[in-house]
């Protein structure tokens, strides 16, 4: 979900910049609500277990781009699936791009040994770099965001008007390497909430995690939470309408920061210089977990990788830190 929100603040630059550029974006129907009210873009929905799987799929898939007279094709992803898209309109005469995704440097960046620690490319500049293949010079310095969305009636019944400033939490992560403890979290949320003149709105799934959230939400007056109460088209119009919105490494940032809320992000054995941080936000709103007593780290570029004795480096980001940043944050 994170790779196809980083996609969005490129987009709009692109329609936005190039307005006579129609865009066919080919994903996964369930992130088709992230596109629907972006100008010039329609969606096309892939079905990798069904009409799309296999080599004959991807046939049928190329086909079906085919109809709609593309011109160009950008592969975002890079992956064998969109590599076999892309072979296919090269075949044929048409001009393809695709997103180099640096994984040399990242590999120097992750690597126990002889590591090189700098900051990389983010994934919005490569994006933009891809589309320059294609004769599209996209500027990012005047960001534009999706337009705030009218809160859901679901939600209203859950959470009320919007009285009070909305901090949203999604304290998951697809990585237990990425994910805060929760003991620290409870914490985090408790000191929040001390606030009465703050709503704090929690976001995740999965059954182990909605039953959590649902007992954070239990202990405290003004949290509320949503997990599995709401659909994911719901769930953006809610992000839409938060003022910061607190996340781990993972896809719950990138949907805040591409309409333009500000996001605090806690980072574990991955870090912001791999080139994944939110769009559009100062890197101080990047807490990382402490190098001085972790000096391997980062691990890993995604947190799938596990390395003995580094299970609890995001116990290194104290509790009064996220809730400083936090409330700092609120105050601008």
């Amino acid at each position: 979900m994170g790779d196809v929100a980083m996609t969005v603040p490129v987009i709009l630059a692109l329609v936005n910049q190039y307005p006579e550029v129609k865009i066919t974006m080919v994903s996964r129907p369930f992130f088709k609500p992230i596109f629907e009210n972006i100008p010039n873009v329609t969606f096309l929905s892939v079905h990798t277990n069904h009409q799309h799987k296999g080599i004959f799929g991807l046939y049928r898939l190329y086909r079906e781009l085919k109809s709609k007279k593309v011109d160009q094709v950008a592969d975002l992803h890079n992956v064998l699936r969109s590599k076999v898209i892309r072979t296919l309109f090269a075949l044929s005469g048409k001009k393809v791009a695709f997103t180099d995704k640096g994984r040399k440097e990242k590999k120097e960046l992750t690597r126990a040994e002889n590591k090189i620690f700098k900051p990389l490319k983010s994934m919005f500049e490569r994006h933009v770099e891809t589309f320059k293949q294609l004769g599209y010079d996209i500027d990012l310095s005047n960001p534009v965001f999706l337009q705030q969305m009218e809160i859901p009636l679901k939600a209203q019944k859950i959470i009320g008007n919007k009285n009070q400033k909305w901090i949203g939490i999604a304290p998951f992560a697809h990585y237990d390497s990425k994910t805060y403890p929760m003991d620290l979290m409870r914490e985090v949320i408790r000191k929040l909430s001390e606030d009465q003149n703050q709503k704090i709105l929690l976001f995740g799934g999965g059954k182990q995690e909605m039953e959590l959230l649902e007992e954070f939400a239990n202990e405290n007056e003004n949290v509320f939470n949503f997990a599995g109460k709401i659909s994911f088209e719901d769930e953006l119009h809610l992000i839409s309408n938060l003022d910061l919105m607190v996340s781990m490494d993972s896809g719950n940032a990138h949907l805040a920061a591409m309409f333009g809320i500000k996001v605090v992000t806690l980072w574990g054995a991955t870090h912001p210089f791999a080139g994944f941080a939110p769009f559009n936000q100062p890197f101080e709103n990047c807490l990382v977990s402490d190098r001085e007593k972790f000096p391997l780290l980062p691990t890993s570029v995604y947190g799938n990788k596990k390395v003995a004795g580094y299970h609890d480096v995001m116990r290194s980001i104290s509790v009064e830190k996220v809730v400083f940043s936090v409330q700092s944050q609120l105050a601008e």
